[in-house]
This record gives C-alpha cells, structure tokens and sequence, in this order.
C-alpha cells in the first residue's frame, strides 16, 4: 500500500486582523490561530511566509473579500494553489441554525462555542477559547473539508 502524501488547505478568515486554520486531507486540523498583523503590507508579507512554511498546500479558502482577499488570491496563483473566496453566509447557512444567523454578533459567539466543539471532538481542545477569526477560519474550514470529501459527514457541533 502506498503511503499517500496529505494535501493541506489553509482557511482564512481575512482582515487586518486574521483568522487561520490548517488542515490536511484527512480533515484534521492540525492548527488554529489569530494574527493582528497590523497593516496591509504586514500581511503580504506573513501571507507569503505562511504560504511557503506549508509543503502539498493545495487549497487556500478565504472568507472575506477586498484588498485583504486579493492578497490571498495572489498568492495562491504565483504558488498554483486552488483559491477559493466565499463569504460568512456561505458556510453559516450549513452549520448554523437559522436562529443562530440572525445577527453578526450572535453569529460570532457560535461561532466560537461550534469551533471549541469541534477541537475536543478531534482531540484538541483549545488552550484558550479562540477568538472570533480563528473560530470562523475553523468553521470555514470545516465547511470546505466537507465540501471537498475529506470530512466524510457534516460535524453536528450544537
């Protein structure tokens, strides 16, 4: 049997403030974390860092949009990385109850007690409650891993 490489994706909740979370083929996550990088140029310059610490990275999916998008995008095509942007309503409409969406706020803090769920379900829980962009990078990249088939079912996180 041959021992299959894994495939990595890096979820990105996008701000100057920004949210990460890795995966690999399997759907594990292997880590989550929050950035201030202080400024655009801040941020090209880790995005570019982050991308090049991470070998068989294949996709990069970004929820948010703009200049700080376009950076990821860029990115990912100088490296040949699937890029994948979508936004918060996207992957909330799969794993949030409609009660649960009805405010950005409210969307957060669940957010954050689905991607804590998450970590114990998998073995890692967190040493500190994520913030809101790591927990929404998670949530993001559950959502895609499952899209993908790498999580066989949807996680029931309520």
């Amino acid at each position: 049997m041959l021992n299959e490489k894994p495939e990595f994706l890096l979820a990105v909740d996008a701000g100057v403030k920004t949210g990460l979370a890795l995966f690999d083929s399997s759907g594990k996550l292997h880590w989550h974390r929050s950035h201030n990088m202080g400024s655009v140029p801040a941020l090209r310059k880790a995005a570019f860092h982050l991308v090049n610490a991470i070998p068989d990275l294949k996709y990069i999916v970004v929820e948010g949009g703009g200049q700080i998008a376009g950076i990821w995008k860029k990115m990912a095509e100088r490296y040949g990385i699937k890029f994948i942007m979508t936004d918060a309503l996207h992957w909330r409409r799969d794993l949030l109850y409609s009660r649960e969406q009805r405010s950005g706020e409210t969307a957060k803090q669940i957010a954050v007690e689905m991607a804590i769920r998450f970590l114990k379900e998998n073995g890692t829980p967190p040493a500190q409650t994520p913030l809101h962009d790591s927990a929404e990078a998670i949530l993001t990249g559950v959502w895609y891993c499952h899209q993908l088939g790498w999580l066989k079912q949807k996680p029931n996180l309520h």
